[in-house]
């Protein structure tokens, strides 16, 4: 096996997880009412929807990890033994995370490093890092691990549903007269991360949360329908919802299989809010 040494940003959730190979994580910056958490370290995901859920007037804000912790990191994994380093980060559209490894990257001889902008977030960004570990486990170079992760990348598919506007425009993605209004309509908008630059955009407003989530269904049976798919759910304090939601994914598409259930990171839930679930899903054929 080469020794490749892997890192990967804190909006991915891999924090929550277990692997069998060394991973190392940088940690976003969440700034709460002007106090700096740094994401997973100082504040969980539980803590943070509970916050948010119940200070009405939290101040939220989040930031990049600063080039030099990067730089650190990078150091740390060549005293390691390292020359190799694969980085994959939250996609560039939603976060300063990936330029700054890039820039550190620049600052260090002695080892090889590529950065990969997984153009997605959540299980989105960590799906990559389990096909990266399953590439390096198989022997292969860091060029043939971060070629094929790259491919994959246009393969996955990510829907949103939000259930509160607020966080929308309190972060400026949305503006308050718009949300104001959409809020009096009942307006529940399903998003969509875009795979070929990363960004998140509107796909369509839709009364009620009923016809949201099942718009979500729908898109999902047609866009997978004769096709093999991983899937996953991403929810944020709603974890029965999302329970549900991939129990009906199953129905849908009972060749599935596993469907990954996780949990959006603080550092994510600033943005989308207490309430949102996503569904995503990666092509395989």
């Amino acid at each position: 096996m080469n020794k490749i040494g892997i890192i990967i940003c804190s909006a991915s959730g891999a924090d929550y997880e277990t692997f069998d190979y060394p991973v190392e994580t940088i940690h976003i910056n969440l700034h709460l009412n002007d106090v700096l958490y740094k994401d997973f370290v100082d504040i969980k995901a539980d803590e943070f929807y509970y916050r948010i859920k119940h200070e009405e007037d939290l101040d939220i804000k989040t930031s990049q990890p600063s080039v030099g912790e990067v730089l650190l990191k990078y150091k740390e994994l060549k005293n390691k033994g390292f020359k190799d380093i694969l980085v994959i980060t939250i996609s560039s559209k939603l976060s300063g995370t990936y330029q700054g490894c890039v820039l550190a990257a620049g600052m260090i001889e002695g080892v090889n490093i590529r950065v990969v902008d997984s153009k997605s977030v959540s299980y989105g960004e960590m799906y990559l890092l389990v096909e990266a570990l399953k590439l390096i486990k198989e022997g292969k170079s860091l060029d043939e691990v971060a070629d094929t992760i790259e491919a994959i990348i246009p393969k996955i598919d990510i829907y949103v549903y939000v259930d509160t506007l607020k966080f929308l425009v309190k972060n400026g993605r949305l503006s308050a007269t718009k949300g104001a209004l959409a809020t009096l309509l009942k307006i529940k908008p399903v998003l969509r991360l875009t795979s070929h630059d990363g960004a998140l955009i509107p796909f369509e407003n839709i009364r009620t949360s009923k016809r949201a989530i099942k718009r979500i269904y729908e898109i999902f049976e047609t866009n997978t329908k004769g096709r093999k798919v991983d899937a996953f759910v991403a929810y944020t304090d709603n974890l029965e919802f999302g329970e549900e939601v991939r129990a009906t994914l199953l129905k849908i598409k009972p060749d599935l299989g596993e469907v990954k259930l996780v949990q959006l990171t603080p550092v994510v839930g600033a943005h989308a809010g207490h309430g949102t679930l996503g569904v995503g899903f990666a092509y395989k054929d």
